[in-house]
């Protein structure tokens, strides 16, 4: 059922090993974050699913009307699509750690997920997101592992509203690590060395 709902990277992983979902950014693909999670998690199961929205050519998850500005309508629509992958794409695994990671776009499709089903992963890293909204108080974070890493300087996702979405998921009770940089939307060393950390456990 999974592949019915988005073309995606599907790797088995080792006999032990988590299953890592890969989130991809704003003109990416399915392909785009798979080398890094070898890298990060070697044997590591690996689901990366390709956005199904078309912006002027570049793959998202979800429908915006302008930087910042996201389609709400659309966005519930596609979460819960993608829950139902996410709970496919888990079921062919039974007992298995299931871990996620996204940037930018992938971030916010990731973290929308998290706010209505927290128990979907066991540890989440949300990679310079961007939520323009004040998510309502959820059960069942607490004690997960959540990674969220910003740019000082980041035009796209503003510091404030990566500082704000920390502190809510420190309230939800999670166990916050951060790592902000004093750049921009750029991935940097240090976030991929606090993302294989937190895959790797």
């Amino acid at each position: 059922m999974s592949s019915e709902l988005y073309e995606a990277v599907f790797v088995d992983p080792e006999v032990g090993k988590p299953l890592i979902f890969a989130f991809h950014g704003t003109g990416g693909d399915a392909h785009q974050l798979v080398a890094l999670t070898q890298a990060l998690a070697p044997g590591a199961g690996i689901v990366s699913p390709r956005g199904d929205v078309s912006e002027a050519g570049a793959r998202r998850f979800f429908r915006r009307t302008g930087e910042g500005v996201y389609d709400m309508d659309d966005l519930a629509l596609r979460t819960d699509k993608m829950i139902r992958f996410v709970e496919a794409a888990k079921a062919q695994h039974p007992g298995t750690p299931a871990f996620a990671y996204g940037y930018s776009n992938g971030a916010n499709i990731l973290a929308s997920m998290v706010f209505q089903r927290p128990d979907l992963f066991e540890r989440v890293g949300l990679l310079h997101p961007l939520i323009p909204w004040e998510p309502d108080p959820v059960a069942g974070l607490s004690g997960r592992d959540v990674l969220i890493t910003a740019g000082a300087r980041d035009p796209i996702a503003p510091w404030p509203m990566s500082a704000t979405l920390i502190d809510w998921f420190q309230a939800a009770g999670a166990n916050v690590v951060t790592d902000l940089h004093n750049g921009g939307h750029e991935l940097r060393q240090s976030e991929l060395d606090a993302l294989g950390k937190l895959l790797l456990g």
